[in-house]
């Protein structure tokens, strides 16, 4: 099998995550701005203002940008819609990922590049061949199999199926990253028990949650043991991403935008070795070990292979929020950075630190930082531990700046 141009795609919940995404190796980049989108609630988003900045910023590290405009939307929001689109293209973004068709339509019109969502729920080269006339690429519904999704990737070459670019349409899926109960996240849970919904990028998670199942006979409370049957664990499929490759994939999405920048700069660069692996020939079992060491050191809920490998039932997560591996202890802020000496000055809020720990550093324009302190400095004296409420200053070798946020990194049971 022959990859060409294997796109991995990163969530982009804050400007934190966009320079981690970027520093990471992704092609491409996916965010929403304030309403009208599937994560308008659990992500901080971004707003029309900051479009130009994030297209400039992309185009200068030579990556795509797509903007989310997924939600079901009413007649009350048209006029956001145009509003966003119009401002998308205006500014330099590369497309718009869509699934109400009243946003296909409007950007189908001022000519905009589309990509359908996953919200459509496309299962079926029928349903492929429908949406070519609004979108270059389209995501797969989360249930297929791989064997599904290759024979659509055969039929659209064999048909010659093209978007309004006039290239082949291009198949996308997910590859890695929480998954919903519902068919391709089309879940009530949230507007049936609190009036929020999930299709309006409303969602307030509460199948994440532990249960209890009550006997309405005799009122006999059963607390449900081991699983939280809702709570579907994360899609990993590095261990196996070959096998996606050649189903014909050309665009690997990573879910997380209402994750940290330290999710994903860690999850972007596992997929992006394997890739580049893959592509190299040299893709091995020691390889893929080591990518998911790193991927459980970030936030997740257990790993699984979704639907690809023919399941048709999900697994469940047996623990509420994150499985990390390690967890993350916020110390402090930066101060000031030192070019020539490169130093970095920070003050510790809390906690301590000494030689030997590891830290990261995460900040807007700096994205993730991950070292490990080989000597601590404080008043210009080489000191085993910094404490509480001092200035201190480690060696860095890329440059931090102020109030950029220092974490120590510990074991998830310390």
């Amino acid at each position: 099998m022959l990859y060409n141009n294997i796109e991995v795609m990163a969530p982009v919940g804050s400007w934190e995550s966009l320079s981690a995404a970027i520093k990471a190796g992704c092609n491409s980049v996916y965010f929403g701005i304030e309403q009208l989108n599937m994560r308008a609630r659990s992500s901080i988003n971004f707003t029309v203002d900051d479009l130009s900045e994030i297209a400039k910023t992309c185009k200068e590290n030579n990556i795509k940008s797509y903007i989310t405009l997924n939600t079901v939307l009413y007649d009350h929001d048209l006029n956001l819609m145009r509003n966003i689109i119009d401002s998308a293209k205006r500014n330099g973004i590369d497309a718009v990922i869509v699934s109400d068709h009243a946003a296909m339509n409007y950007a189908k019109k001022i000519g905009f590049p589309i990509h359908i969502s996953t919200q459509t729920n496309i299962s079926n080269i029928e349903t492929v061949e429908f949406y070519s006339f609004y979108g270059d690429v389209m995501v797969m519904a989360r249930e297929l199999s791989l064997q599904q999704a290759a024979n659509i990737s055969a039929e659209i070459e064999r048909r010659g199926i093209k978007g309004p670019s006039g290239n082949l349409v291009e198949v996308e899926v997910f590859a890695h990253g929480a998954l919903c109960m519902a068919i391709s996240g089309k879940c009530y849970l949230s507007l049936h028990s609190h009036n929020s919904s999930a299709n309006r990028g409303a969602c307030i998670q509460n199948c994440r949650r532990e249960y209890t199942v009550i006997d309405k006979d005799e009122g006999i409370e059963f607390d449900i043991d081991n699983e939280y049957i809702m709570s579907a664990k994360d899609l990993a499929t590095i261990d196996f991403l070959d096998k996606v490759l050649n189903a014909g994939v050309k665009v690997l999405k990573i879910e997380g935008r209402g994750r940290s920048a330290d999710y994903v700069y860690t999850t972007v660069k596992c997929y992006r070795e394997a890739v580049d692996s893959i592509l190299e020939g040299t893709y091995t079992k020691e390889k893929i070990k080591d990518w998911k060491d790193r991927l459980a050191t970030v936030y997740n809920r257990g790993f699984w292979d979704g639907y690809y490998l023919g399941r048709k039932m999900g697994e469940w997560s047996d623990a509420y929020g994150s499985k990390a591996t390690t967890k993350k202890i916020f110390l402090g802020k930066g101060i000031k950075y030192f070019p020539k000496a490169k130093v970095g000055e920070f003050y510790l809020e809390t906690h301590s630190l000494k030689k030997g720990d590891k830290i990261l550093i995460t900040g807007p324009t700096t994205g993730v930082i991950e070292t490990v302190i080989d000597e601590i400095r404080v008043d210009d004296k080489s000191v085993e531990e910094a404490k509480k409420g001092v200035h201190f200053s480690i060696r860095i070798d890329e440059p931090i700046r102020a109030s950029d946020k220092l974490y120590k990194i510990v074991g998830s049971y310390e």
